[in-house]
C-alpha cells in the first residue's frame, strides 16, 4: 500500500511540474499575460492567476508596486522568482545596473502585507528566491517631510495609510519542501516579526545565503517552524548573511531589534555572518532552540547581548562557556568593523534620542556596544554624551544607493557580497 501510495505521490509530482512555465515581468515594456520574453507582463501581480507549482518568473530592473499598486503578492503554489535582469534578460546585475525593487505606495487603504508572501504548503517543487530588492520606504507613513520617524498610524482624510507592520519576504514551506532564497536586499520594513522570514515544515529544508538585511524593525531573520514536533524538524543554513541596523518595534518597545531569530523546533546551522547594530541583540534564541551551530560569524554593535539563550544573555567571547544549545558553535568574533553609510543617515543613527537607551546602556552585555564605538564604525566624530530622554528619529528612510552599498563588500571576510 505504501508503495502504490508513493508512485501516485511521484507521478503527481512529475504532472504538476512538466507543466511548469517560464515567464517574464518587465515593468518598461510589459503588457498583457502572455509573459513571454518577447511579450512580457507588466507586473508579478498579473500573472499570479495562472502560476502553477514549478514555474518560474524573471523579473527585469525596475520598480514593481504590485497589481493594482496594492504593495503586496501573494502566491499560493512553489514557484520561483528571479530578478536582476535586464531588459532584454540577456544580462543579471541584482544590486547594481538592473535593480527589480518591489515597493509599492502610501495610498490609504493599501494592503500592510508582506511585499510578497509564497505559501507553498503543497510544495511540488523547489522554490527560489533571488535578486529580489525589498524597499518598504515607499510604503511607510512618516511624520515628517525629511522622513525620519515612521508613523503607524493610518489618517484618511489625509489619505495617508498606516506604515506596514510586516517585513519584505515571508516563505511558508509544505512538508519536504526546499527553499533557497539568495542575493536579495530587505530595508526600510517595519514588521512585528520579521523582515525576512521562512516558516518550516516537516523534514523541509531552507538556504538563506549572500542577502542583505538592513534598516528595519523587528528580526532581521526569523527561522519560524509550522511542524510542532521533536522528529522531522526543518532544517535552516543561515550562511554569508549581512543583517544591520535592527530597530525595536518603537522606542519603548521590549520587543524586536535582534539582526536573528528562530522557534523552538528548527535544525539551525548559522556561518560565516555578519550581525550588527541591534537595538537588543544578535542571535536571540529566547525560545531555546536546541543544537545550534553558530560558526564563523562576526557579532558587533548590539545594545544588549550578542546571544541569548532564554534569559541568558551572552557576550560573543562567552558562547562557548555560556551557551547550553550550541555545538560546534567555534570561531565567532567581535570586531569593529567600518560601514560605508551615508553621513547624513548616519548622524541621524548614532545620535537619535531613545525613551530606554540609558537603561538598555545600563545592563548591557555586548561587545562593542557603546555610543562612540559605534560612532566609530559609522565614521562619525565621538561626542561626550549621546544619551537623551525623547524619541526623534525612529526607522529613518534609507535609500536604496546607500543600503546596497553596504552589502557590496565582507566585513573582515563575513557576511554578503554584491552578486
Amino acid at each position: 500500500m505504501k508503495l502504490v501510495v508513493s508512485l501516485f505521490a511521484a507521478c503527481a509530482l512529475i504532472a504538476s511540474t512538466a507543466d511548469a512555465t517560464e515567464y517574464f515581468v518587465n515593468i518598461a515594456r510589459g503588457k498583457g499575460k502572455d509573459g513571454t520574453k518577447e511579450k512580457p507582463a507588466k507586473d508579478l501581480g498579473n500573472l499570479v492567476a495562472k502560476l502553477v507549482d514549478g514555474d518560474v518568473v524573471n523579473i527585469a530592473e525596475g520598480s514593481y508596486l504590485g497589481r493594482d499598486d496594492s504593495g503586496t503578492d501573494e502566491l499560493g503554489v512553489s514557484v520561483s522568482i528571479i530578478g536582476g535582469w535586464n531588459d532584454d534578460f540577456t544580462k543579471r546585475d541584482p544590486w547594481g545596473a538592473h535593480r527589480t525593487v518591489m515597493s509599492g505606495t502610501n495610498e490609504y487603504g493599501k494592503s500592510g502585507k508582506y511585499r510578497l508572501t509564497i505559501n507553498a504548503q503543497k510544495c511540488a517543487a523547489p522554490i527560489v528566491v533571488d535578486g529580489l530588492i525589498f524597499d518598504n520606504g515607499p510604503r511607510n507613513a512618516y511624520k515628517d517631510e525629511a522622513q525620519t520617524f515612521i508613523n503607524r498610524m493610518a489618517n484618511g482624510g489625509k489619505n495617508i495609510n498606516a506604515t506596514p507592520e510586516s517585513g519584505g519576504l515571508s516563505v511558508k514551506l509544505g512538508k519536504n519542501c526546499e527553499v533557497v532564497v539568495k542575493n536579495n536586499v530587505v530595508m526600510n520594513t517595519a514588521p512585528t516579526g520579521a523582515a525576512l522570514g521562512v516558516w518550516g515544515n516537516e523534514k523541509s529544508k531552507a538556504r538563506i545565503e549572500n542577502n542583505l538585511v538592513i534598516n528595519n524593525t523587528g528580526e532581521g531573520i526569523w527561522a519560524y517552524s509550522l511542524w510542532k514536533s521533536n522528529t522531522g524538524m526543518p532544517e535552516f543554513v543561515i550562511d554569508h548573511n549581512t543583517v544591520l541596523f535592527n530597530w525595536k518595534h518603537d522606542a519603548i518597545a521590549t520587543y524586536g531589534g535582534n539582526s536573528l531569530k528562530m522557534d523552538t523546533e528548527v535544525k539551525l546551522t548559522v556561518t560565516n555572518n555578519v550581525f550588527a547594530f541591534g537595538d537588543y541583540g544578535g542571535v536571540d534564541n529566547i525560545k531555546v532552540a536546541k543544537g545550534i551551530t553558530l560558526k564563523d560569524n562576526l557579532f558587533t554593535g548590539h545594545r544588549l547581548y550578542d546571544y541569548r539563550e532564554f534569559n541568558t544573555q551572552v557576550k560573543v567571547d562567552e558562547l562557548e562557556d555560556e551557551a547550553d544549545q550550541l555545538v560546534g558553535s567555534t570561531g565567532n568574533v567581535s570586531k569593529a568593523i567600518k560601514v560605508p553609510m551615508n553621513e547624513k543617515w548616519a548622524a541621524l543613527y548614532a545620535g537619535r534620542k531613545e525613551i530606554s537607551r540609558a537603561a538598555v546602556d545600563a545592563k548591557a552585555k555586548a561587545s562593542n556596544n557603546g555610543a562612540n564605538a559605534l560612532r566609530g564604525m559609522l565614521g562619525l566624530p565621538l561626542q561626550a554624551n549621546a544619551v537623551a530622554m525623547d524619541a526623534e528619529v525612529w526607522l529613518h528612510r534609507m535609500s536604496v544607493d546607500d543600503a546596497v552599498k553596504a552589502g557590496f563588500e565582507p566585513y573582515e571576510g563575513f557576511g554578503c557580497k554584491k552578486p
